[in-house]
């Protein structure tokens, strides 16, 4: 199983708009790829320095290949969308984790 978890730091003036943004459109179209197998939306409970929220969602894929399809074929379009809408307004951190039996 492989983990692809996106980090983001919202600004809180954009918060509920990009937080239904995400439920209603954006983590459907990335799950829509056929890619993942299952999701998780969280809000981190400690505060930042610089005001913003962090929130995190986790992509779940049954092999590697899976998320290099994703990156290839899926990630900029959709990652280009989140820019459109929230430019200059979040920070993001991305990262892969392997379960370790």
């Amino acid at each position: 199983m492989i983990l692809y978890n996106v980090t983001i730091n919202i600004e809180k003036e954009v918060e509920e708009e990009w937080k239904a943004w995400m439920k209603e459109v954006h983590i459907p179209d990335v799950m829509a790829t056929g890619m993942f197998q299952d999701k998780k939306f969280y809000k981190l409970l400690h505060e930042t320095e610089d005001g913003g929220i962090n929130y995190c969602v986790q992509y779940f894929a049954a092999k590697m290949e899976d998320v290099q399809q994703y990156h290839a074929q899926h990630a900029p379009r959709l990652q280009a969308e989140v820019q459109k809408h929230f430019k200059d307004r979040f920070v993001v951190f991305r990262s892969l984790l392997e379960l370790v039996d």
